[in-house]
Order: C-alpha cells, then sequence, then structure tokens
C-alpha cells in the first residue's frame, strides 16, 4: 500500500511539471450549459458567455430569403392567400367563398393582413386580419376603397378612395378605421415611405401616368421622374429604392431606380409579362407577377421572386388558376 502511495505521488510530481503555469480558459459549451442550468454566470463568466451566445446565433442565409407574401389567389372567387418567401407554407387566409378579396398587404411586424373586400354595389371596405383568421371589418360603406398599406410604425393605413360621383384618391385613416380623411385629391395606389413621412403614389392629373410623392399629412406632390406606360402599383424600399412597372398589355416588366428617380432601368427578364412589384423587408429581393411559364395564358399568372440586380428568378406558385397582387412582409 505504502509503495502504490509513493509511486502515485512521484507519478503527481512528474506529471505537474509538466502543467502550464496559467489557468486554462473554460470551454465556452461548458460555460452555456450552465447558465442553462443555473440561469446565472460565475462571476468571471459574463464576457464568456456573451461570446458564447454571439457565437451559437446562426447567420442568415443570403441565398434563403425570408418572411411571407401575401396574394389574391383564385380558389373559389378571389380569396386572400398566404405562402413563405422560400415557397413553403401555401394557405388560404380568407373563408367566404365567391367574395372577392383583393390587394392584401401585411403589417410591418407580420402580424397581420389588410386588404380590400366586395361589400356591395360600388362598395369595398377594409378589413385586418390576423394571420390565424381573425378578420376585423375597418370600413363601412365609404365607397371603393382599395390597395390599403398600414404605416411602418403601425398606425395608420393609406389606401385608394372612389365613388361614381368622384376621381380616384389618396386617403388615410387612424389603424383601428377611424378618422379618415383625404390626404391628396387624384391618385391610386399608395405606398408608405420608409419612415412613414410621405406616401408614393400613381396619377394622371397632369396627362399621362406617372409617379408622384406628397406628404403624409398631404401637401403639394413632387414628381419622381417621367416614365411611358405607366401603370401604377409600385413599391418603397429601406434602402431608398421604388420599384414599378410599365409597358404595354402583356409587354410589361419591372423598373427600379433610386427614390429622386434616377438610375431608372428595367431589373426582370423580357417576356414575363411582369406586373405589381413589392420589395422584401430587406429590399434586397422583390416579388411580383409574371407568366414567364405560362405566357398568353389568361390563368397563367404566378407569383415569383428575383433579386433586386435581376437574378435568380424563382417562381413561387404553380397553380390552375390566377395568383397575383402580392406584397411581401416579414
Amino acid at each position: 500500500m505504502r509503495r502504490l502511495f509513493t509511486l502515485l505521488t512521484s507519478v503527481f510530481l512528474l506529471t505537474s511539471c509538466n502543467l502550464p503555469t496559467t489557468k486554462p480558459p473554460p470551454d465556452p459549451f461548458q460555460i452555456a450549459t450552465q447558465i442553462a442550468l443555473t440561469g446565472m454566470p460565475t462571476r468571471t463568466q459574463p464576457t464568456l458567455a456573451t461570446l458564447v451566445e454571439i457565437t451559437l446565433t446562426p447567420t442568415p442565409d443570403p441565398t434563403k430569403p425570408t418572411g411571407k407574401i401575401a396574394y389574391v389567389c383564385q380558389i373559389s372567387g378571389d380569396q386572400i392567400c398566404l405562402i413563405n418567401a422560400d415557397g413553403t407554407g401555401q394557405r388560404r387566409l380568407t373563408t367566404e367563398d365567391y367574395t372577392r378579396h383583393f390587394y392584401p398587404s401585411m403589417a410591418s411586424d407580420g402580424g397581420s393582413v389588410v386588404y380590400a373586400q366586395f361589400g356591395g354595389e360600388n362598395v369595398y371596405d377594409i378589413y385586418e386580419m390576423t394571420l390565424d383568421g381573425q378578420a376585423t371589418q375597418l370600413t363601412d360603406a365609404l365607397g371603393v376603397l382599395t390597395a390599403p398599406e398600414i404605416s411602418p410604425d403601425g398606425s395608420q393605413i393609406a389606401f385608394t378612395y372612389w365613388t361614381p360621383t368622384s376621381e380616384h384618391a389618396i386617403w388615410a385613416m387612424d389603424r383601428d378605421g377611424t378618422n379618415p380623411h383625404q390626404v391628396y385629391g387624384s391618385g391610386w395606389d399608395p405606398t408608405w415611405s420608409p419612415n412613414g413621412d410621405e406616401i408614393l403614389f400613381a396619377s394622371d392629373f397632369n396627362g399621362s401616368i406617372q409617379m408622384y410623392i406628397v406628404g403624409s399629412n398631404g401637401g403639394s406632390p413632387r414628381q419622381v421622374n417621367v416614365m411611358n406606360r405607366l401603370r401604377g402599383r409600385t413599391d418603397w424600399s429601406a434602402r431608398g429604392e421604388i420599384v414599378t412597372y410599365s409597358g404595354t398589355p402583356w409587354n410589361r416588366e419591372l423598373y427600379l431606380m433610386n427614390d429622386d428617380g434616377s438610375n431608372l432601368h428595367q431589373i426582370t427578364p423580357t417576356g414575363g409579362n411582369s406586373q405589381g412589384p413589392s420589395f422584401s423587408p430587406d429590399g434586397n429581393w422583390v416579388t411580383f407577377t409574371a407568366y414567364f411559364d405560362h405566357y398568353g395564358e389568361d390563368l397563367g399568372c404566378e407569383i415569383y421572386i428575383m433579386r433586386t440586380d435581376g437574378s435568380d428568378l424563382r417562381r413561387l406558385t404553380d397553380n390552375d388558376y390566377c395568383d397575383w397582387q402580392p406584397r411581401w412582409g416579414p
């Protein structure tokens, strides 16, 4: 027994001579485990624990666009549908068969969708629906209200207003439907600036259809630029860019520009009859309706996405009915 003790002591003394003079750093995964079990790091661990948390956070993959896209799908009439930006999870939101629903747009928090729903002759009302299917009617027979869009801070909704005795105009109201009021007396398809201080819209009050920007509280609009055969549906990204579309029937293309109208250029591959664009929340992608795979077919419209430089074109839907009017949200 004494011999064994002596042998172990000798081994310890020999190996201890080779030990480092400084204490080795703690294992970061051990630290993470301790925090998970106890809820509290030890006094010497806060900085390392922070590093562990950063290290374990996955880096977003730029090849996999994120968020959800709301759009119109012609299932038992015109319905509001939802799909993930990678093409998965396609589902129908609205449930009233053969009731017309148009112009969906997602809230900036990604929790709900606003849209226009047929309410009778010369009446379309604005509704808001949560993603679990709870719908709230926000307006009641004000007129034909279309293209609603929630402001970036979530407090207001801009929309197009029309009645048989008035021209199309830009209106806004509080998020709950109260205080509807005119912002500008001629125009359609409004979209908010990234900070919510201005509204971009289309109008023909100077003759041809062009894009204009007006303050969210009204005032005199300024023209963005001059384009031929502009249609109307546009979007404004957090990167300070505008996307729109123009062209003759079956020959429409998407165009990108700075929000002062400069650097105007086509971004879609020619020949898809591309239209109705919307930016991804990060401004790196755009979704739109096109006919690349079913050109010339009335029901050949599908939802596509691509990068804003025109690359990486992807089709998200492939149905025997029309999918259109996409709007991208988180």
